[in-house]
C-alpha cells in the first residue's frame, strides 16, 4: 500500500533590505518535513513607503513616534494585500493555510556584539534590539489567518545577534557540503556542514551599490552591475574599504544598512588618498561585495555555493564572485526555488517550527541558546 505523505500549507512574507518589495510565497510541508515552494510572486512597495524605509535604514532621519505608528500599520496592510493576492492568484483558499509567517521590514539591527567593529558607526546602546515592522495584528485581521512575527527578538533577548536565521531553514532543503548565498541588500551565507551548521553576515551584497547607484546616477539599483561594469574597479580603494574591523570579526556576526551605508562609504572616500569617479567607486564597491563574500567562504570545505536574492541577477556580480570561487556557483533555481522567494519560503517555513514547538535559531550562528521564535497572532475566530 502506498502511503501518501500529508501536507499542509504556509504563507511566507518578507520584505528585504532595499524595500522594493513584498515577496510572498506558500510552500507545502509534508508530515515527514519536505519542504515545497508551490507559489511564490512579488508586490511592489509603493515609493512613498520605500522612501520612508530606505531614510530610517540609512540614518537620514529619525521618525517620531506617530509617524512611526503609521508606518507600521500601513506596513502591516500591504502585507496583509499581498498575501491576499498571492491566495486569489494561486486559486489557495485561505483556509487552506495553516499559518502566515511575517518576517516584516527591519528598521533597525542592533544586536549585542562582543566585537563591536566601529562605535562611531555601529553605535551599541546597553539595549540591543532588532526591529521589524508590518503590524500583524493587521495582517491577521484582514486575511482571517493566524500569523506568526517578531521572529528575530527572542534570540536577541537570549543573548544572540537575531541574525542570520535562513540557516535552520536552508538546512531542512539544500544539499550537505554546500554553501547558501543571499544576495540580499546584505550578504549572508549558511555553510552546510552535517553537524556543523555555521553562519554569519559577511558584509554588502547590493545595499552599498544600490545607494551609490541612486545617489549618483539616479537610479533604484545598478540592474545587471552594467554601471560598475563601465567603470575601473581601484584595488586600493577596495583593500581600504576591506580594511574595515567588521570584515575581521569572527562569527557570530551580522549587520545592515545601519553599518554599511552611504555614511560609512563617505568615510571611506575621505580617509582615502586619491579620489575616484563615481563609475570607479561604483565598479570598486561590486568587487568589494565579491571579494568579502569570497573571503568569508575560503575557510569552509565546501563543493558548491547556492546563490539566491535580488543580486542572482546581477550578472556582473555573479562573474565576479565565480571569477574568486574555487568550485561551482550555481542559482537555486536548479534546487527548484526560486532565488527570489527562498527568504519569502524560509519565513513560512519558521510559522510551521513556531505551531510545532521547534527551535529555529542555530547556536554556533547567533550565538544564542535554541530557542522557539516568534509570536502567534491569531486569525479570525
Amino acid at each position: 500500500m502506498t502511503i501518501v505523505s500529508e501536507e499542509k500549507l504556509y504563507l511566507g512574507l518578507m520584505s528585504g533590505t532595499s524595500a522594493d518589495a513584498v515577496d510572498a510565497a506558500i510552500i507545502a510541508i509534508s508530515s515527514d518535513g519536505k519542504v515545497r515552494v508551490q507559489h511564490a510572486s512579488a508586490f511592489a512597495m509603493p515609493k512613498p513607503l520605500q522612501q520612508q524605509i530606505l531614510a530610517l535604514g540609512q540614518g537620514q532621519t529619525h521618525a517620531e513616534i506617530d509617524a512611526l505608528g503609521a508606518l507600521d500599520i500601513a506596513l502591516g496592510e500591504l502585507f496583509a494585500a499581498s498575501a491576499l493576492q498571492l491566495l486569489e492568484r494561486s486559486g489557495v483558499a485561505a483556509e487552506q493555510i495553516t499559518a502566515i509567517g511575517s518576517h516584516g521590514q527591519t528598521i533597525r539591527h542592533r544586536p549585542r556584539q562582543a566585537q563591536s567593529p566601529s562605535s562611531e558607526s555601529n553605535a551599541e546602546g546597553p539595549w540591543p534590539f532588532s526591529w521589524q515592522i508590518g503590524c500583524a495584528h493587521v495582517i491577521a485581521e484582514r486575511t482571517g489567518i493566524d500569523v506568526v512575527a517578531d521572529f528575530r527578538r527572542r534570540d536577541v533577548a537570549a543573548g544572540g545577534q537575531g541574525a542570520p536565521l535562513v540557516p535552520a531553514f536552508h538546512r531542512a532543503v539544500f544539499p550537505d557540503r554546500s554553501a547558501v548565498l543571499n544576495l540580499g541588500g546584505i550578504a549572508n551565507v549558511s555553510c552546510l556542514l552535517g553537524e556543523q551548521l555555521q553562519g554569519f553576515d559577511t558584509g554588502p551584497a547590493n545595499c552599498l551599490l544600490d545607494a551609490h547607484a541612486q545617489l549618483h546616477f539616479g537610479r533604484a539599483m545598478d540592474a545587471g552591475g552594467l554601471l560598475a561594469a563601465q567603470g575601473n574597479m581601484h584595488p586600493g580603494f577596495v583593500a581600504h574599504c576591506l580594511a574595515d574591523p567588521y570584515f575581521h570579526l569572527t562569527a557570530p556576526k551580522s549587520t545592515g544598512r545601519e553599518y554599511f551605508n552611504l555614511a560609512w562609504l563617505a568615510r571611506q572616500q575621505q580617509s582615502f588618498a586619491a579620489p575616484l569617479s563615481a563609475l570607479d567607486v561604483q565598479a570598486s564597491l561590486l568587487e568589494l561585495s565579491a571579494a568579502s563574500i569570497a573571503a568569508a567562504l575560503a575557510p569552509f570545505a565546501l563543493g558548491e555555493v547556492w546563490a539566491c536574492g535580488g543580486g542572482v541577477h546581477n550578472l556582473t556580480l555573479m562573474r565576479a564572485l565565480q571569477a574568486k570561487l574555487p568550485i561551482p556557483l550555481r542559482s537555486s533555481a536548479e534546487m527548484g526555488i526560486d532565488p527570489d522567494f527562498v527568504e519569502a519560503a524560509a519565513f513560512a517555513w519558521f510559522a510551521h517550527a513556531h505551531l510545532k514547538r521547534i527551535p529555529a535559531n542555530v547556536p554556533a550562528v547567533t550565538g544564542a541558546p535554541l530557542r522557539v521564535l516568534g509570536a502567534w497572532v491569531p486569525g479570525n475566530a
